[in-house]
């Protein structure tokens, strides 16, 4: 995303949860049973069963050149004796304006991704296992694939917990279906693994990068995400992320991988 102005930053709210104070001890922010790959940055308080944060950002510019563009998540989590359930939207836009000579004004769309995704952890005896089943959608208007779904079940453990880092793993089979660029439809079975590193940097400050990758038997899709997210106050945050999604096998009109820098404001409640 180009920063060539500005950066306005505003605030999505969403449903559900009771405001709680970001911990300073990443042990306590981060459950052992936790769906490592959007862990929450604050703990889920004893008798709340819901964890919900939002966050917004947006780039507008004008002058010589102008336009828009708007990135936002909302992540839900709710926390049961047994099973970790967590539900995630998150959307992408971006809007240019071109000024002709005779007055005219043409807006155009020149990126658009909306995704989702639910997953559910069953937490198994021993602390940090579970075993969970993921769906996930992702619809891309100028992406390489348009369309992409996937399902997998799989295992999940915890490597490393203490004070303040974690390491999660998880890995699994899985099915997927698309469709590329050039209406092409593509599906099979996939094996996916996942990992994520978690750092506590200091009472004010946590470091993240999450990655992972869906090997096909004609695609191979990964995600990764590099993330530091600042505390502001008990609720609110800022977080700076650079993340990047991969497909090996894309139509020649198509780049193998697309990159987004984004400055956020995150709601947590």
């Amino acid at each position: 995303m180009p920063m060539k102005s500005l950066m306005l930053c505003v605030l999505a709210l969403s449903s559900a949860g009771a405001a709680m104070a970001a911990p300073d001890d990443l042990g306590d922010s981060v459950p052992s049973s936790s769906y490592f790959t959007q862990a929450p940055a604050t703990a889920i308080p004893e008798g709340s069963n819901w964890y919900t944060s939002a966050e917004l950002g947006a780039i507008t510019t004008s002058g010589n050149t102008e336009g828009t563009s708007v990135t936002g998540k909302v992540d839900a989590r709710h926390e049961m004796a047994n099973w970790s359930n967590e539900y995630i939207f998150s959307g992408y836009f971006k809007e240019d304006v071109t000024h002709h000579g005779d007055g005219s004004t043409t807006r155009t769309r020149s990126a658009e991704r909306y995704s989702v995704s639910a997953k559910a952890a069953f937490k198994l005896l021993e602390d940090g296992n579970r075993a969970f089943l993921l769906g996930s959608h992702v619809n891309d208007k100028f992406g390489a694939y348009t369309r992409y779904s996937s399902v997998g079940v799989g295992y999940g453990t915890q490597l490393l917990k203490r004070d303040n880092e974690t390491v999660d793993v998880e890995v699994g089979p899985g099915y997927f279906h698309g469709e590329n660029a050039t209406g092409g439809i593509e599906s099979g079975m996939t094996v996916r693994g996942a990992a994520q590193l978690r750092w506590r940097v200091s009472p004010s400050a946590a470091f993240s990068q999450s990655v992972s990758v869906e090997r096909g038997t004609s695609n191979m899709h990964s995600i990764a995400e590099t993330a530091l997210s600042t505390k502001i106050n008990g609720t609110m945050q800022m977080k700076a992320a650079f993340s990047a999604r991969n497909d090996t096998n894309v139509p020649d009109t198509k780049k193998n991988t697309d990159t987004q820098t984004s400055l956020t404001l995150v709601y947590s409640f």
